[in-house]
């Protein structure tokens, strides 16, 4: 009726520092996400296709790391290691339903970078109110579907070995490795799962991509095409780093498998991209720095007595 999650060290004095560490990370992550959607919402300015699809990153983000990070931190200060059955199966819905709809989230921010610069005077067309809504339901419940078919199959499975995963957090190809009943279904699915998304994720933003810089070559001026390709720096340095970890955790082959491996990849694309997306979207972006900016003055002359 309960799992053990191996976690990374039984040292007591390495998990006092590994607290700290990822408590650190927890609360950056969370403070950095939040005060960048509260930026978006309170600045006029920033209402637009583009900044509506990065508060939903920013909430997927926030999602993500609070599914792992703190039954983390609860293993690492109190050495208990334990995770019920139905609580392992709830971190594999919520944690594979985070990974879906973040990666199709950030296929449509490509396909929006590519309107802009490819196509700018029909931006507002293509990318009014209702397809912005439509694309951000449809990403969430194309990854909550994804989820709900990998968690309900992991009920029927039997485990009647060790129970101890080799892990930080509840993952599918660890529990499919204790399970003793047949996994042969669970893993087509999961390999239809990767190629559907690989294909629809990693297709539409290369394809995005491909557009956007012919587009930009064509530009004559120096200004012009250092304009464009700042427009979408930020995305691609995202996407770049989190399609690559994701890539090679869920396709490389299970000949390959590796727990330690294994770890240290999904803290690549679970607990870093939270921290850092926001840190890359905020500095490297004027709108946002000028918001923040602006957010900041105003709170030091509400705080400045009155005379």
């Amino acid at each position: 009726m309960e799992f053990t999650l191996a976690g990374f060290t039984s040292s007591p004095e390495l998990q006092t520092i590994l607290f700290g560490v990822f408590a650190f990370i927890y609360a950056t992550a969370l403070a950095s996400n939040l005060l960048l959607i509260f930026t978006i919402c309170t600045c006029r300015k920033l209402h637009t296709p583009m900044y509506f699809l990065l508060i939903n990153l920013s909430l997927v983000n926030v999602f993500s790391i609070s599914v792992t990070t703190p039954k983390l931190l609860q293993t690492l200060w109190t050495h208990g290691k334990a995770i019920s059955f139905y609580g392992c199966i709830t971190q594999v819905f919520l944690f594979i339903w985070c990974l879906g709809t973040e990666l199709f989230l950030l296929s449509f921010m490509a396909f929006d970078r590519y309107a802009a610069i490819c196509h700018p005077l029909q931006y507002t067309v293509i990318m009014r109110k209702e397809v912005c809504f439509l694309i951000a339901s449809g990403v969430w419940v194309s990854g909550m579907i994804d989820s709900a078919v990998h968690a309900g199959l992991m009920l029927k499975l039997s485990f009647c070995s060790s129970n101890i995963i080799n892990h930080f957090y509840c993952d599918l190809p660890p529990l499919l490795k204790l399970s003793c009943s047949d996994t042969s279904l669970n893993e087509m699915l999961i390999s239809v799962a990767n190629v559907v998304y690989g294909i629809c994720t990693c297709g539409l933003t290369l394809t995005s991509y491909c557009f956007i810089l012919r587009a930009i070559f064509r530009i004559r001026s120096t200004e012009g095409k250092k304009k464009a390709f700042s427009t979408c720096s930020s995305h691609l340095i995202v996407v770049s780093f989190y399609f690559s970890s994701v890539i090679y955790a869920y396709i490389s082959p299970h000949s390959d498998y590796s727990a330690d491996k294994d770890k240290f990849v999904s803290l690549l694309y679970s607990v870093v991209p939270p921290v850092v997306n926001p840190l890359i979207y905020s500095l490297r972006n004027k709108e946002v720095k000028g918001a923040l900016k602006a957010i900041i003055g105003r709170g030091s002359l509400l705080r400045r007595p009155q005379l």
